[in-house]
């Protein structure tokens, strides 16, 4: 069981707002340098290496180094599904409102679509989940699990499904732009791989913003029945 003071200890860990934006960045499921984290808090270097450690030690994030250079990065999914659930939560009501143009398009581009650590979220996230369960290829009607239908599919698309560990195949991530959920797990993990891999998608920005390709959108009609207008 866990104890009241070990579950305040976790909650602390979070309760900073720069260790939380340093979350948050992570999310994208890439390692950062110490610097790059500082840069983008607007902390000095000292401070952010303080809060890294700290993020380390409670067992949040993982880091290695290379030479010199410090890498640090979620320490695995279930960080990832802890701190996106939390964002979902903490948003309750509509997302303030841009102050510049770059503001404006970063958002619109991050409600879009984006990734959650290893998988795909926002509005193109949700899109290919619901036409996944519409095809009986996911089931959300007693939780949220694939379907024999739905292995069967990643298959035939030609993307291996391959279990690690204790993660499950499927499980729904709630969507903080949407508030629905959006395929995670293994499946999802591998989706979003072969969607970046295969160039149905590709990165935007600096944040964890992702565009559909006209070959993505090609193949997501093919496959799943996608208008190529609910993704853009």
């Amino acid at each position: 069981m866990t104890s009241p003071r070990d579950l305040a200890a976790l909650a602390s860990l979070l309760a900073d707002e720069t260790r939380a934006g340093f979350a948050l960045a992570l999310l994208d499921g890439r390692a950062w340098t110490a610097g790059e984290l500082a840069r983008h808090g607007r902390v000095a270097a000292s401070t952010a290496s303080g809060h890294l450690g700290k993020l380390v030690a409670g067992g949040l994030l993982a880091e290695e180094r290379q030479g010199r250079h410090r890498y640090v990065r979620l320490a695995d999914d279930r960080v990832a599904h802890l701190v996106e659930e939390l964002a979902a939560y903490a948003s309750p009501g509509p997302a303030p409102r841009p102050r510049t143009l770059r503001e404006s398009s970063a958002a619109h581009a991050m409600a879009r679509g984006r990734t959650c650590y290893d998988h795909l979220a926002g509005r193109l996230g949700i899109t290919v989940t619901e036409a996944m369960t519409a095809r009986g290829l996911i089931a959300q009607d007693s939780g949220f699990a694939l379907t024999g239908r739905g292995v069967d599919w990643f298959d035939g698309a030609g993307i291996p499904l391959v279990r690690t560990g204790r993660r499950p195949l499927a499980r729904g991530c709630l969507d903080w732009t949407e508030r629905r959920p959006h395929l995670a797990g293994v499946s999802g993990a591998r989706l979003c791989a072969h969607a970046l891999e295969s160039g149905w998608c590709v990165r935007i920005g600096s944040e964890r913003a992702v565009k559909v390709t006209a070959e993505g959108e090609r193949a997501l009609h093919e496959l799943l029945g996608i208008e190529p207008g609910k993704l853009r």
